[in-house]
């Protein structure tokens, strides 16, 4: 299992960095705006913090266009680099053309028959969008699970994106999702618990130690 962090905010990809266990960075084109740098400049920055996977998605549309661009991703991120990909017929000839190359993710997958195409095409990554499938579907966490039935015996794993609390993290993971993608705030709630804190107050107000 791996944990990233989904932002493109240098201070968040910081701390994550320190804390350890986050082990990369997932970006998509909304977040890479939020970050206020030129893309360029913003995976430059990223790629310095010392992550060892980079997720960057593909705006180009045209087959010709998106290897062009994946091209000039690799400039930048060199070996960290994972390619997202939106489930479209030319994002599919994409991945089957380049997954020997590049590790490809094909994102924002909404239904069983998108991650079948996916896993036949190659693609290392599948993620899929929790929490957004539970508001516009019903059920994203079931999604997860049913997907997880059809991959084994492929390379691909299901890496669970738009995760809003620690729960909903789990919950995905025991539905078989292998990665988690956490914006920051779900990640620094993931080691929290209101009874861990109140029973290290309890420690620090009635327990001693060498320090």
């Amino acid at each position: 299992m791996t944990i990233y962090i989904d932002s493109a905010i240098t201070h968040e990809i910081e701390y994550a960095r320190k804390l350890g266990w986050v082990k990369g960075v997932t970006t998509n084109p909304t977040i890479l705006a939020r970050a206020g740098d030129p893309p360029e400049a913003a995976l430059r920055r990223i790629a310095a913090l010392g992550f060892n996977q980079v997720f960057y998605q593909l705006v180009s549309t045209s087959l010709e266009n998106m290897i062009l661009e994946a091209n000039m991703a690799r400039q930048i991120l060199g070996g960290k680099l994972v390619i997202k990909v939106p489930p479209t017929r030319e994002a599919f000839q994409f991945v089957v053309q380049q997954n020997q190359e590049i590790p490809c993710c094909i994102t924002a997958i909404f239904s069983e028959a998108q991650a079948v195409v996916a896993c036949e095409a190659g693609a290392r990554y599948l993620a899929l969008y929790v929490n957004r499938t539970t508001r516009l579907l019903g059920d994203g966490i079931g999604l997860v699970r049913e997907i997880s039935k059809l991959i084994p015996g492929y390379k691909t794993e299901i890496l669970a994106a738009s995760v809003k609390s620690p729960e909903e993290a789990v919950s995905a993971l025991k539905a078989g999702a292998h990665h988690l993608a956490l914006p920051y705030d779900v990640l620094l709630a993931m080691p929290e618990h209101p009874l861990s804190a109140q029973t290290i107050a309890e420690f620090q107000e009635k327990g001693v130690g060498l320090f």
